[in-house]
């Protein structure tokens, strides 16, 4: 940002000295023949471009930690219930496996296997860790003198390490339960050794440990493995794991009931057993009641409830990690967790973001009803609305700088206003290199003096005109904007209130045939004109836009003139009115039609100055949130909230959208986009119809969600890391077009009747 002081000015050359300010400057009148002095060349400063490389690693950053939440969370869920074998005949090896025990030994050419020996139980617990249910499950084993064998997945293990850290040093067993609870017998090679390789670092890095023993998701007892899920078993034995079955499956999964839980989990006489259940997926409660009646009868029948591996009377299936999985398991388990506060943080984003445009759209379209009403009553908010005893006389400002294209356009639709007031317009050309001076003094209207300067700047050129303005009441225009007939009466009508300091006018977008132009016409009309009606009866207006605005000389004067701190002059200067006590209100029968650019690198151009130009305003204007009366507080609390913050999240809604939709099901989110469109449609309606606009014009609203809106935010971004990175941005020319140079009029003359009616 620039320094308030203005001892670092950074747009333009300092302006020439007003003459107020100078009593020794005479004036220099309407000379339209001398050329300005040669214009100095200076260097132009580059943009910031490291910014967007770091944006784009924050993005992947951010996509990547949402694709491994969404990797975790969108297949990790209960157990389900197996079908049963295929009826197809399996192959030999496959008959003998469901004959066999619940223990696989795949690891060598000839599978073999294993059953526990008699009052012999390994009480087997899927899916966790879980921070609700598996200290439950720990603490009735503790209270039995118990250990059971834990198949856990590395994700939630990655979650919660310190369970998995409990649950080795109670002296229990791990085993790996895949990363992500995916079914591997759907899923291709390549997975099924990510999905075991993953959670062996997981466990790495929560307790320094691999495992040997597997079970795959939706497994049960040997007789139910299925063709499929025998390759997958295969395919586990192959990568050096024991396959861990079950003899009971006990389907806790479903809360059958404690009790038949129990009964489920109980061998038949002195038959040693595999049981198995889940200290997660779900509501565990009649799962934690089973185990310590399951344990308590056991113990009364003389059963031993042990550990897989020492019921078989193996050493234990853990082993050491090496240095480099420990390094490689910690990263991940910081990544996982990461990736889910991340996911979780970005939710509520979303969600926050989401209700305030929701609410901003609806409060600001209650405000702009109130002023429509108010205004139809020819009211203001004190008593009614003062009257001019005759037309006042009025200056306008015209600054123009290689405007060739439109200024003959511009000059003309003032000077032959329908104002019958005295009238003095004064071209003020800013060292223009093409004929705008020409052109403007070739029209010959005799209440029109072209005055021609050294390049300065739009500030400068302002006020050189303020300094030659010979009346009070001072309308300022662009270069490239037309205005109606009626336009400078229905503004000065405003300034009757002697509490008004300035008035800001109702910008049309007059070129809106193409797409962009349509999109900017939406943008103007609800994002602009609608916002201003609000403004006015808060008290906050931010911005009376250079192309059209009108305001009392005496106030300008007082104020130094228009700086030149910022960008953008026009904000600046509505800024330092409302701080010095000034009301500044917007009337909506003040037409103005302006051009607005053609192509997206020139509304880049525009955008980018207004938006960097405006955060150098507020950061000028920051004390005002400290002073008495609502204008610091609720204007700069809106443009932080709604211009720069909302903007910096956009991209966030746009990446959790296509996350929400590549995880889980779209539905939800085109409708939520839907919903939001038809909310906007809906205020883009009212807000045409209040400014004698036609609602077709919505079409292209759907539209503008996937290139304007994307656009608008880099925009925000790359004007936030100027200011950052203290960049010296110069003043972005637009094109003309010369879109009113021709002689069709600018506008349908039915628009500001229409607007007589609302």
């Amino acid at each position: 940002m620039n320094d308030p002081s203005g001892h670092d000015r950074q747009v333009w050359p300092p302006a020439p000295v007003p003459a107020w300010q100078d009593p020794s400057a005479a004036r220099r009148g309407g000379d339209t023949t001398a050329p300005p002095p040669p214009v100095t060349a200076v260097a132009k400063p580059a943009d910031p471009r490291g910014h967007w490389f770091l944006l784009a690693v924050g993005i992947l950053l951010v996509g990547g930690a949402l694709l491994l939440n969404g990797y975790v969370t969108n297949v990790v869920g209960e157990t389900h219930a197996q079908p049963p074998p295929a009826t197809d005949r399996p192959s030999p090896e496959l008959e003998r496996a469901r004959r066999d025990g619940p223990v696989l030994n795949l690891t060598a050419g000839e599978p073999s296997s294993a059953r526990l020996p008699a009052r012999t139980v390994a009480l087997t617990f899927d899916d966790g860790p879980d921070p609700a249910w598996t200290p439950k499950v720990l603490d009735a084993l503790k209270r039995h003198g118990a250990t059971a064998t834990f198949f856990t997945v590395g994700s939630k293990v990655a979650e919660h390490p310190e369970l998995a850290r409990r649950i080795v040093a109670e002296g229990h067993e791990l085993g790996n339960h895949t990363y992500a609870h995916a079914d591997l017998a759907t899923v291709p090679g390549w997975r099924l050794k990510l999905e075991l390789s993953l959670t062996q670092k997981a466990l790495a890095g929560a307790t320094g440990l691999h495992t040997t023993l597997a079970r795959p998701p939706y497994s049960s007892t040997p007789e139910a493995v299925t063709a499929p899920q025998w390759e997958s078993l295969k395919a586990l034995g192959a990568e050096g794991y024991l396959v861990v079955l079950t003899d009971l499956d006990t389907k806790d999964w479903a809360r059958p009931g404690t009790r038949r839980i129990v009964t489920s989990s109980l061998p038949a006489g002195d038959k040693g057993a595999i049981v198995m259940m889940h200290d997660s997926g779900g509501d565990r409660r009649q799962t934690v009641e089973a185990v310590d009646l399951v344990l308590r009868e056991l113990a009364g029948k003389g059963y031993r409830a042990v550990t897989v591996s020492r019921a078989l009377g193996m050493p234990s299936a853990h082993r050491r990690a090496d240095g480099v999985d420990l390094f490689a398991g910690s990263a991940l388990n910081l990544a996982q967790r990461g990736s889910a506060t991340i996911t979780g943080v970005l939710s509520w984003v979303l969600l926050a973001a989401g209700v305030l445009t929701l609410a901003r759209l609806a409060f600001f379209a209650v405000l702009a009803a109130a002023h429509a009403h108010r205004n139809r009553g020819g009211r203001r908010r004190k008593g009614r609305a003062p009257a001019w005893p005759a037309p006042p006389p009025v200056t306008v400002i015209v600054p123009a700088y290689n405007e060739e294209a439109g200024i003959q356009a511009t000059v003309r639709s003032l000077a032959e206003t329908d104002y019958q007031g005295e009238l003095e317009i004064l071209v003020v050309d800013d060292g223009s290199t093409d004929r705008t001076a020409e052109l403007a003094a070739g029209l010959g209207y005799v209440d029109v003096r072209v005055i021609r300067q050294r390049n300065g700047g739009k500030p400068a050129a302002l006020n050189t005109g303020i300094a030659e303005a010979r009346h009070e009441l001072l309308v300022m225009v662009d270069g490239d904007t037309v205005f109606e007939p009626g336009t400078i009466g229905h503004l000065v009508r405003q300034l009757a209130d002697p509490a008004v300091g300035a008035v800001s006018g109702n910008t049309k977008v007059g070129n809106r045939r193409g797409m962009i132009g349509r999109w900017q016409h939406i943008e103007y009309v609800i994002g602009f004109n609608l916002d201003r009606r609000a403004f006015e009866l808060l008290d906050c207006m931010a911005t009376v836009p250079g192309a059209i605005g009108a305001f009392r000389r005496s106030a300008l004067v007082a104020l130094g003139g228009v700086s030149t701190d910022t960008l953008a002059e026009d904000t600046d200067l509505t800024m330092a009115l409302c701080r010095a006590g000034w009301r500044v209100v917007y009337e909506e029968k003040a037409l103005a039609w302006t051009e607005a650019p053609t192509s997206l690198g020139q509304l880049w151009k525009q955008r980018y100055r207004w938006c960097y130009g405006t955060m150098q305003a507020m950061w000028k204007h920051r004390r005002a949130v400290l002073e008495r009366g609502p204008f610091g507080r609720r204007c700069l609390g809106y443009l932080g909230m709604f211009q720069v913050l909302l903007p910096l999240l956009a991209p966030v809604v746009d990446l959790m959208a296509v996350y929400s939709t590549a995880v889980g099901d779209p539905l939800p989110v085109v409708a939520v986009w839907a919903g939001f469109v038809v909310v906007q449609a809906l205020t883009g309606w009212y807000a045409l119809r209040l400014d004698g606009e036609r609602a077709s014009a919505l079409w292209v609203l759907p539209l503008q969600q996937f290139v304007y809106r994307q656009l608008m935010y880099l925009v925000v971004i790359q004007s936030l890391a100027t200011a950052v990175l203290g960049v010296r941005l110069r003043w972005h020319t637009v094109r003309r077009e010369g879109t009113f140079g021709g002689p069709a009029a600018p506008a349908p003359p039915p628009l500001e009747r229409a607007l007589e009616s609302h």
